[in-house]
């Protein structure tokens, strides 16, 4: 009898689906424009979609999971649309009262051929889409992004957790450096 993924406990699932990371492929973006326009379909009109994550900076290493961060009206239920998203086969992960974390293609074999992390968001909640930007025009951090990111992947190989909390400061300090560049240069 094969586990279903929520019977699995958290070490299972880290070593089904080690972290790994594989050199930077132009299909990143066509898959991420390929999943927007079948999410767009349970979406209010109004809502922006952003492709995020290393698969959105330019050249970098990265694991070959497509993030999406959809930013959405205050008057609109996150809880809702998470359940409209179930129904384009997404499982909810995590929830809070302003986040909503969803993935698809996780299987009790593995990774399928398309992986997706999407997060719901409010409006103004995309710090994720400055460090992204930030590191589009700065090669020299992006560079330095992915080095951090090699020197971590085989230590925390199935510790998600860790490899993301290692990961955290330099996001941080580079999230902050990205707001400040784009609050001078981008007056909204």
């Amino acid at each position: 009898m094969t586990k279903e993924l929520s019977d699995m406990t958290l070490q299972e699932l880290w070593e089904l689906f080690p972290i790994y990371l594989t050199p930077h492929k132009s299909v990143w973006v066509e898959m991420f424009e390929q999943e927007s326009a079948i999410i767009s379909s349970v979406l209010p009109k109004d809502s922006n979609i952003y492709h995020i994550g290393s698969t959105a900076i330019d050249g970098i290493w990265a694991k070959p999971i497509i993030d999406i961060l959809v930013e959405l009206d205050e008057k609109e239920s996150l809880k809702d649309i998470a359940e409209r998203l179930q129904d384009l086969h997404y499982i909810i992960m995590s929830s809070s009262g302003r986040r909503v974390s969803l993935n698809k293609g996780y299987t009790v074999r593995g990774f399928a051929d398309k992986v997706f992390h999407l997060h719901l968001r409010y409006r103004n909640d995309r710090d994720e889409v400055y460090f992204r930007d930030y590191l589009n025009i700065d090669a020299e951090v992006a560079k330095e992004y992915e080095r951090l990111k090699l020197s971590l992947c085989k230590q925390f190989e199935h510790d998600r957790d860790g490899y993301t909390q290692a990961k955290t400061e330099f996001v941080k300090k580079y999230t902050q450096i990205a707001k400040s560049y784009f609050n001078v240069n981008n007056s909204k």
